[in-house]
C-alpha cells in the first residue's frame, strides 16, 4: 500500500494463482469495515516510530518470528486476519453462489495455520522436493 492523496492499494502479482485475491480481500476486510479498522488502529496506535522500524527491518529476516513488544507477528496476522474475516463477513457481498468474500481469505488462513510465511515455504521446497533447483517454480507457480 502507498500514501498518495489516497491508499494506493498494490495486488499480488506473483504466487500461485489461488493466493491473488487473498491480499485484496484482507485490505478490503480492514479498511472498508469501521469495526475492523477500529481495532487494527487499537492494536498499534501506540507502536512508536522505532518500534514500527525495527518490525519493519526484522520482518524479511524473521516473517513471523519477528516481535514487538513481545508479541510475534504471527500472533499479528491471526488477529488481523479474524479482524479481516469478520470486516468481510459483515459487507454480505455475495457471489451468484450465495458465498461471501471470506473464502478469499483461504490461502492466509492456511500459511498462518501452518505458521510459515509464503517465503519459507519455497524454501523448504526449495531445499526439499526441488532438490535444491529453483527450476520447479515455472510449473508449480505459473499462472
Amino acid at each position: 500500500m502507498r500514501l498518495k492523496r489516497y491508499l494506493e492499494m498494490r495486488g499480488a502479482d506473483g504466487g500461485p494463482w489461488r493466493r491473488l485475491p487473498s491480499l485484496t480481500a484482507y485490505w478490503v476486510g480492514l479498511l472498508y469495515d469501521d469495526d475492523a479498522l477500529a481495532a487494527g488502529w487499537d492494536m498499534v496506535k501506540s507502536w512508536n516510530s522505532e518500534e514500527r522500524q525495527k518490525l519493519r527491518d526484522d520482518v524479511p529476516r524473521l516473517g513471523f518470528q519477528a516481535e514487538i513488544r513481545g508479541r510475534n507477528v504471527l500472533t499479528l496476522a491471526q488477529e488481523t486476519l479474524r479482524f479481516a474475516t469478520r470486516g468481510l463477513a459483515r459487507r454480505k457481498y455475495l457471489d451468484r453462489n450465495g458465498r461471501d468474500e471470506t473464502r478469499y481469505l483461504r490461502p492466509l488462513e492456511e500459511s498462518i495455520a501452518r505458521g510459515i510465511t509464503p517465503s519459507e515455504e519455497l524454501l523448504e521446497k526449495f531445499h526439499g522436493d526441488w532438490n535444491g533447483s529453483v527450476e520447479p517454480i515455472f510449473d508449480e507457480y505459473v499462472y
